[in-house]
């Protein structure tokens, strides 16, 4: 069962008018950008369910362009994005308005920078607390609360106790992993959130590993 403190209730310091419609919509489109390394050239954003309906009105449009532009909860510049995007950002929006199996403020982004591209679901749970569901067509999980790394690799036997191991050598405590695979000895997406964060050096190193494709490191958003 999760939980939530009354730190959770009451929300972030944000620009309105809603914390699950703006505030936690920004949180995801800020970790779209860190997961992609940096402000996309383009953005395709669908709206699930309740943010299906009411995106426009409560202002979610706006919120995930200003997320995407890396903006924090309470940037004034929030409620002028659009018009921060023009030269910068080209983005459109869908909406699906009964997808039974998401939760009701669900939201999928898929980004592009240059040559890279990144996929990533995400949903608005209120208080502007949020959770990534997805990454890449990986089931991720984390929250962004915490410092989080996703480390791609080949699926080898002993990669997880490795990777573990790694990390607590550089003194992080773990507080949470998930572990998804595309099949057996397929690719593996590795996501780990910590108490504290990594060093330049140890992320460098995981990146060396030849069985290794690719290393994703979010400090708290």
């Amino acid at each position: 069962m999760e939980k939530s403190s009354i730190f959770d209730m009451i929300g972030p310091v944000m620009i309105g008018p809603s914390s699950s419609h703006t505030a936690g919509v920004v949180r995801i489109g800020r970790v779209g950008v860190k997961l992609l390394g940096g402000i996309p050239d383009e953005a395709e954003i669908i709206f699930y369910n309740s943010f299906a309906r009411t995106y426009e009105g409560h202002g979610s449009d706006r919120a995930i362009v200003a997320g995407l532009l890396d903006y924090e909860t309470d940037d004034e510049r929030i409620k002028q994005s659009f018009d921060h995007a023009k030269g910068k950002l080209k983005y459109s929006f869908r909406s699906i308005g009964n997808a039974s199996t998401k939760h009701p403020n669900t939201l999928f982004l898929k980004l592009k920078k240059g040559d890279k591209l990144m996929e990533l679901e995400g949903e608005s749970r209120g208080g502007g607390v949020i959770r990534i569901t997805k990454v890449n067509g990986f089931d991720a999980g984390f929250t962004a609360n915490l410092h989080t790394v996703l480390v791609t690799a080949d699926d080898v036997v002993g990669s997880i106790a490795f990777i573990s191991d790694v990390i607590s050598h550089d003194d992080c405590n773990i507080a949470t992993m998930t572990v998804s695979r595309k099949g057996k000895n397929d690719m593996a997406c590795q996501i780990i959130e910590m108490d504290s964060g990594l060093n330049d050096l140890t992320i460098q190193y995981l990146k060396s590993l030849k069985w290794v494709r690719e290393v994703i490191y979010i400090p708290m958003v």
